[in-house]
């Protein structure tokens, strides 16, 4: 950014200094015929694309030029102030930072984890008690969070087989099964 804005300042002044040692009217001519070109071009770009160096320079020389001159600019003096909004905004803005509570590494996670699979009728308060026993420090609610995301339940149900597993293990032994009820009376 710096050193572009550096190659075009160099540019322009470069520019200036040859265009005092031509004659009065060369310079007219040549301005003439930029602006012709110059309309030529507003004709075919609908929105010219401006790099930094280009938004600098123009903020430069829109200070150096009286306001009555402005109208020679392709940009608007709010044009120039949303530029300005923008340089300072981005100057006192700083990154976001995640919101809430960092996450748990994969490490702590695999050990609650093992934990409750070894110690199905632990609850939370109790593997998060155990964790704080060998120094890690995990809130009960995110063992529970990690609990749930892992598919097992609070510490009664771990260790119960799902109405589908046990279907299938007494399959064999059942004869006859009646899931429906009527109420007679």
């Amino acid at each position: 950014m710096v050193a572009s804005l550096l190659y075009v300042a160099l540019r322009r002044l470069l520019q200036l200094v040859a265009l005092c040692c031509r004659s009065r009217e060369f310079k007219e001519l040549e301005v003439v015929v930029l602006r012709h070109e110059l309309a030529i071009l507003r004709r075919q770009v609908s929105r010219p694309s401006l790099r930094p160096a280009d938004r600098a320079f123009l903020a430069a020389a829109s200070r150096l030029l009286p306001r009555a001159r402005w109208g020679s600019f392709f940009i608007t003096p709010d044009t120039l102030m949303r530029w300005h909004r923008r340089l300072v905004a981005r100057r006192w803005t700083y990154p976001a930072r995640p919101a809430g509570r960092p996450p748990i590494s994969g490490e702590i996670g695999a050990v609650v984890l093992r934990l409750a699979r070894e110690n199905p009728r632990w609850g939370y308060q109790r593997i998060a008690g155990e964790l704080a026993s060998l120094g890690l420090t995990v809130a009960a609610t995110t063992v529970r969070k990690l609990l749930r995301e892992a598919g097992l339940g609070p510490a009664g149900k771990r260790d119960r087989p799902s109405w589908r597993e046990f279907v299938r293990a007494q399959a064999a032994s059942m004869l006859a099964c009646d899931f429906f009820t009527v109420d007679t009376a």
